[in-house]
């Protein structure tokens, strides 16, 4: 949400009135933007815990799970959607990209639609891999990323029906699987700099991070700057900030590596497990740009905003993905040299090794300073809204 809200204020600085049409029970805060719900049904999968269970590795039943939990919230979507974009007025619609109601509605609305890339770009491209893979860019490998493509078709086959069955009774022609329903204006955080190489012209704008001046303002981090030492900063998400192993295993190896750990946990630790970690700083929530230009390396499960926050401020990575787009933003980071993938928690002194090595490649952070460059030349929120009003009718 905080990519959307942050091109939500923009758009309402500039006099428009943007609002929120999100999944009956999905999450409320969003600032001054408006919220509104479809109606809940009964049956429908509560939006917190597909998220939740999205995030746990669970093999391929969880996985089949995950994938038909969100064909049922597209489905909630798309079923109460026309009635309350109609009641509130809608003139233009901007959809993330995972999720084709956005753009079904648009079109049985008749309305401009404009998709928004938070995570990883879908979109394909020769030799790209799907975005919850950490491979290689391959582009002699395309028999091979063909297969793969197969394989992610058969496993979305329920989302790939309600999309069908939508686009049908919507009568808006032909849309049978994600890809078809992007539509033909796209915006992506992600920048050229970062991605894997893809054919011009791309298929969206690259406008960077979207987020809002105060979120990336350079205020000083509500704790003391560490001095003599480099200090690291490691945020797992909210959801898996809860694992006590591994927020041990760091601190043990930071504390080798003579780095000043600072952690934010999401609220999933208890104010005694924090202290039980004797590292220099643990809150459950941080402002991430003001302690990331202070930092040396960041640690991270992987995820776009907080991949892309970090090379904003020119910080090289060290990456445990768990699911969605981290393994692909995983993937990109390897192949710019922009860090590396995590050893494991059972493993503190390779992890110290990397920390220390990293914080000391001065290589590294000279790839990340010019990424660093590319997020912030792309245009922002600025750009993503300038966007947007040449779309409104």
């Amino acid at each position: 949400m905080a990519s959307f809200r942050a091109l939500g204020d923009e758009l309402a600085a500039r006099g428009h009135a943007p609002f929120f049409l999100l999944n009956a029970g999905a999450e409320e805060s969003s600032g001054a933007i408006p919220v509104h719900h479809v109606p809940g049904r009964r049956g429908d999968p509560e939006v917190d815990r597909v998220l939740a269970a999205a995030e746990k590795p669970g093999g391929l039943l969880a996985t089949l799970r995950t994938i038909a939990d969100s064909a049922a919230l597209t489905d909630q979507l798309c079923e109460g959607g026309p009635d309350q974009l109609r009641a509130l007025g809608a003139e233009l619609i901007v959809g993330d990209q995972l999720e084709p109601a956005g753009f079904l509605l648009a079109r049985a609305l008749d309305l401009p639609f404009v998709g928004l890339a938070c995570a990883v770009p879908i979109d394909p491209a020769p030799g790209v891999p799907l975005p919850f893979l950490d491979w290689p860019y391959e582009p002699e490998a395309e028999a091979k990323l063909r297969r793969t493509s197969a394989i992610a078709a058969a496993l979305s086959r329920r989302q790939n029906r309600m999309i069908a069955a939508w686009a049908e009774r919507f009568g808006i022609g032909p849309h049978a699987i994600l890809e078809d329903c992007l539509g033909e204006v796209q915006l992506a955080q992600m920048v050229p700099a970062l991605d894997f190489p893809r054919p011009d012209p791309l298929p969206f704008v690259p406008v960077g991070p979207l987020r809002r001046a105060a979120d990336i303002a350079d205020a000083p981090p509500p704790f003391a700057v560490p001095v003599g030492h480099p200090l690291v900063f490691a945020t797992m998400g909210t959801l898996l900030g809860g694992d006590l192993k591994l927020w041990r295993a760091l601190a043990v190896a930071c504390k080798d590596a003579g780095a000043a750990l600072v952690i934010a946990h999401g609220g999933r630790l208890s104010d005694a497990e924090a202290a039980s970690l004797g590292v220099h700083h643990a809150a459950a929530f941080l402002p991430y740009r003001a302690v990331m230009r202070r930092s040396s390396l960041v640690i991270t499960h992987g995820g776009s905003n907080t991949v892309l926050d970090a090379l904003a401020c020119g910080v090289p990575l060290l990456v445990r993905p768990v699911g969605f787009d981290q393994p692909g933003n995983l993937a990109r980071i390897r192949h710019h040299g922009l860090g590396e993938k995590l050893a494991s928690p059972r493993r503190p002194r390779r992890i110290a090794e990397q920390v220390a090595r990293l914080v000391e490649d001065a290589a590294m952070a000279s790839r990340c300073a010019v990424v660093a460059e590319a997020l912030a030349s792309a245009g922002g929120a600025r750009k993503a809204a300038d966007i947007v009003e040449q779309c409104l009718p």
